[in-house]
């Protein structure tokens, strides 16, 4: 008998009563009092937030997002002990290279979905057929339609063991290129880390430390001073051509990482708040992406809705909650440092495959070249003028051109 996963080709859609309960759930969201706070300084803002709610029950269709995302080829495989949904959407040109996208928190695959046609049909967007790629691209354990999720453990460096058994075992490539930012990226480099030699190379725009939430840092390269209370590079290490980097770094770490803290800590708190109610899961998501990248982005909604749009505010959080991962996707931060990363190599550079590292102004921590030269083998390093954490999302062309140029170079 065969043991062999079992892929099935997968349709996302959502029942009608379950739509109906969403939105009666969202007719009756009870808003809170909120004064002083016209420039959010006490969080999210509430006039937006009817607005958002607002939008949701008289302007968003769901049928119709659900039918641009099934344009996808989408599957589900069962995979060690994970519902793993994912997408694979194979290159036009002969010799396409495997290529494992990223999505991260509070993302969803959705928030990819600019790039997967320019990478794999490169001349319909005035590129070479020789640049193609097979992407493939899953929600993450826990995330969206990769659920329910009903075993502990799933963290960034599991997850890497996961794909690695879908592009192998699964799937059949012998080797495969990666790429990713936020949480993803981790899991791009952890590739890059342990599976040396199936990985072509990584492109990451989210350059992080593995050791990241955690309490000690085995991976800190040799000669780079750290910020004692920040555990990040300290203020030492940056350039003149990285002014502000640092403090960008800083203002995040003492500003808006209190959500990290919760999920952290005590994720399945959350889960009860989110999971009962729509609009608060709307209201813990929006609020990060408000804030990250704001100084950049500018400040007021009609700036922030030039980044993002209602749909996509809304969509993000129907998928979460119409899948109920609000609780499991949060829990992946407590799984990062309940069950902590251990190297599987004392080497450095640490990603010891070729790496790009792209570094886009709005995004919430951008390291020192100084630790990045030793943390990652370098091949390709580039400082962008626009764009930010989403950056697959946000300036896709950008991103699309980086992967591009990048893994030119490693084609046979």
């Amino acid at each position: 008998m065969s043991t062999h996963p079992q892929v099935t080709p997968f349709t996302i859609h959502i029942p009608d009563e379950q739509l109906d309960e969403m939105m009666d759930r969202l007719k009756r969201t009870r808003f809170p009092e909120d004064f002083g706070n016209d420039d959010w300084r006490y969080g999210y803002n509430t006039a937006y937030h009817r607005a958002l709610v607002d939008y949701w029950i008289n302007e968003y269709d769901w049928r119709d997002v659900e039918r641009r995302m099934n344009e996808l080829p989408h599957f589900k495989v069962d995979l060690m002990g994970v519902p793993l949904h994912f997408i694979h959407v194979k290159g036009k040109g002969e010799n396409s290279m495997p290529l494992l996208l990223h999505h991260g928190w509070p993302w969803t695959f959705w928030d990819v979905r600019k790039v997967i046609e320019p990478l794999t049909d490169p001349e319909k967007f005035g590129g070479s057929a020789e640049d193609s790629f097979d992407v493939v691209l899953i929600s993450l354990p826990g995330y969206g339609f990769s659920s329910p999720l009903r075993e502990t453990g799933w963290n960034f460096w599991h997850t890497a063991d996961l794909e690695n058994a879908l592009m192998k075992d699964v799937l059949g490539y012998e080797r495969y290129a990666t790429a990713g930012g936020d949480w993803g990226a981790l899991i791009a480099q952890q590739h890059g880390h342990k599976y040396e030699d199936d990985v072509i190379g990584v492109y990451t725009h989210f350059p992080a430390q593995m050791s990241h939430y955690l309490p000690t840092h085995p991976d800190q390269p040799a000669g780079v001073a750290f910020d004692p209370i920040l555990g990040l590079p300290a203020a030492s290490e940056y350039t003149e051509e990285e002014a502000g980097w640092f403090e960008r770094g800083k203002l995040f770490v003492e500003n808006e990482s209190g959500y990290g803290e919760i999920q952290l800590t005590k994720p399945q708190t959350l889960a009860a708040l989110v999971a009962d109610s729509p609009a608060g899961q709307l209201a813990w998501i929006t609020e990060k992406r408000y804030f990250w990248g704001l100084a950049e982005r500018g400040v007021g909604t009609e700036a922030f809705e030039r980044v993002w749009p209602k749909e996509d505010l809304i969509t993000t959080a129907a998928v979460y909650f119409l899948t109920n991962t609000g609780g499991t996707s949060s829990r992946y931060y407590w799984e990062c440092r309940g069950n902590p990363w251990t190297p599987s190599h004392d080497r450095f550079p640490v990603v010891g495959v070729p790496t790009a590292v792209s570094i886009y102004p709005g995004e919430i921590y951008k390291p020192p070249y100084t630790w990045t030269e030793k943390y990652f083998d370098v091949r390709q390093y580039r400082v962008h003028s626009e764009g930010g954490h989403f950056a697959p999302l946000e300036v896709p062309e950008t991103y699309v051109t980086d992967v591009r140029d990048f893994f030119r170079t490693l084609r046979d």
